[in-house]
């Protein structure tokens, strides 16, 4: 039974699980996306909140110099990149200041091709994530543009990354042989026999 556990192991050691997690937080506060596992992503969503829980406290005791500092220095001893931690305080706990939490969103894109492995995307609420932004130019309709940045557009994208496009070739059906010619086997046979 499973009482009163925690939280999930990820099959690492205590050391190792913690340096993950930050270097994952790290990375969501960088680019405001991260795609993992599903159990990982779930995992990372209460470490990120808390940081960014302990940045709206700091900001919001700007008068206090005092508190802003401590609130840094608590954020600091998880995100060891300064300008990560720049802008924490400086964007995103700003925009979080009348949210009263849940600042992170997961979506589930798909299934990861070598494993299996169920495969979520966390990406921090109201930045909207594109891939392609760089990409498209204005020429681009806008009915594409409205769906592409709902969360299902953006998840469809995600999944066809994850995925790969397949081609119009690989989907063709074979034509069968010819009468009286076989296929050889790509399997070897098995040894020995009856």
């Amino acid at each position: 039974m499973r009482h009163r556990v925690a939280h999930r192991k990820l099959g690492r050691v205590t050391e190792h699980r913690i340096a993950m997690l930050r270097n994952q937080a790290t990375a969501l506060f960088r680019h405001e996306h991260l795609t993992t596992t599903v159990p990982r992503a779930k995992e990372l969503r209460p470490f990120v909140e808390r940081l960014i829980t302990i940045a709206k406290r700091g900001v919001a005791g700007g008068d206090a110099k005092n508190r802003t500092l401590n609130a840094r220095r608590t954020v600091m001893r998880d995100l060891q990149d300064r300008e990560v931690v720049t802008k924490l305080f400086d964007t995103l706990a700003p925009r979080f200041a009348s949210r009263p939490g849940g600042y992170t969103r997961l979506l589930r894109v798909g299934f990861r091709r070598g494993d299996s492995a169920e495969i979520a995307q966390v990406e921090l609420i109201g930045s909207e994530f594109n891939p392609k932004a760089k990409a498209e130019g204005p020429a681009e309709a806008p009915a594409e543009a409205a769906k592409k940045k709902s969360v299902g557009g953006r998840l469809r994208a995600a999944a066809e990354r994850l995925r790969g496009k397949k081609d119009d070739d690989t989907q063709k059906v074979q034509s069968k042989p010819a009468k009286g010619v076989t296929r050889k086997s790509t399997t070897p046979r098995k040894a020995g026999g009856s």
